[in-house]
């Protein structure tokens, strides 16, 4: 059965183990449940997510997906006609990664598994990097856009895809209506667990707006933060320069 406790977000490090929780017993639904829930809108958040990058001004460079699960979103960059450069997608959730594994072979993309609170790299790594729905399960979000800042080169971008709560009532109160009560029945029926679609809501509801995103993004360092909501505002795509 289901416990409220369960899906609830903890905080600190048993945040950071509930998280591994998570994503490690979902993975092999993960990448059928994000398609079928968004209603395959999420293809259109990663296309103008990538767009974001700056990456044709180094195309050859090597960039960093961080949390980045089955890999969507670092396809998404390797896939462009004229990128010549790598991507290294890094997670913490093994069982992601090798879930993934099939839709990388013979791509320029290397898995690390590695955890975004302490990445495995050294200072000024990457020509820019992506975070697709990542961010929001952070237990130190502030750590973690510092080591995102750590690892840029600078000049170059950080992009963060991440779900927000639609500013307009009208869309947000259908938007929560489907979040709450339609979103946690569906995955878990599909996936089988009992409470990692209940976690997805409640991570959401208490995860800072795009406006106060951004002004953590600046106070470690990034400038140029801005973003842009799609869909209505149920997503939004933030930006900065290191």
């Amino acid at each position: 059965m289901q416990s409220p406790s369960d899906a609830a977000p903890k905080v600190g490090t048993e945040r950071e183990r509930q998280v591994q929780r998570i994503f490690s017993e979902i993975a092999p639904r993960y990448d059928l449940l994000n398609h079928v829930l968004s209603l395959n809108i999420d293809r259109t958040w990663r296309r103008k997510a990538v767009a974001r990058l700056g990456w044709e001004t180094a195309s050859g460079g090597r960039y960093l997906d961080a949390c980045s699960g089955t890999f969507d979103l670092a396809l998404e960059l390797e896939g462009r006609e004229d990128f010549r450069g790598s991507v290294i997608a890094s997670d913490f959730a093994h069982p992601m990664l090798v879930q993934g594994g099939r839709k990388i072979a013979g791509c320029s993309i290397r898995p690390v598994c590695g955890d975004s609170l302490g990445l495995p790299f050294p200072d000024d790594a990457f020509d820019g990097a992506t975070v697709g729905f990542g961010v929001r399960n952070l237990s130190d979000l502030g750590r973690g856009l510092a080591e995102f800042r750590r690892v840029i080169r600078p000049g170059r971008r950080l992009v963060i895809l991440e779900f927000t709560t639609p500013p307009n009532p009208v869309v947000r109160a259908g938007y929560m209506f489907y979040f709450r009560r339609i979103l946690p029945v569906v995955g878990r029926i599909v996936s089988g667990h009992p409470w990692a679609y209940t976690y997805l809501p409640e991570s959401v509801k208490e995860f800072p707006g795009p406006t106060e995103l951004g002004g953590l993004m600046e106070s470690v360092g990034f400038t140029d933060v801005g973003y842009q909501l799609v869909t209505g505002g149920i997503a939004a795509i933030h930006w900065g320069s290191a």
